[in-house]
């Protein structure tokens, strides 16, 4: 019954006012082109690049700020659980 059948219609919007490259609806995050792990496809070669970019960066270390909050939540932790630390010393 072809009769009934509709036909799709596509329109071609062109904006009035967009002299740019590309496709302006075309969604991407602004610091795609500055990042290693966009491009690859493989969830290894992801993290891989991510390391080597994490080593080969400039502060390219554990940060010690963020060493001394996580020191400081696991004391916190441990006080709260009311861990007993007699258990390490050996007795006589």
């Amino acid at each position: 019954m072809a009769i009934f059948k509709k036909k799709i219609k596509r329109f071609e919007y062109k904006p009035r006012y967009y002299k740019g490259e590309g496709n302006p609806y075309q969604i991407e995050h602004k610091f795609d082109k500055y990042r290693t792990t966009v491009n690859n496809k493989g969830l290894k070669a992801k993290i891989n690049n991510a390391v080597e970019e994490f080593k080969n960066s400039k502060g390219g270390g554990i940060n010690r700020t963020i060493l001394y909050i996580v020191i400081i939540l696991v004391l916190i932790f441990l006080f709260i659980i009311d861990f007993d630390l007699s258990i390490f010393i050996p007795s006589k």
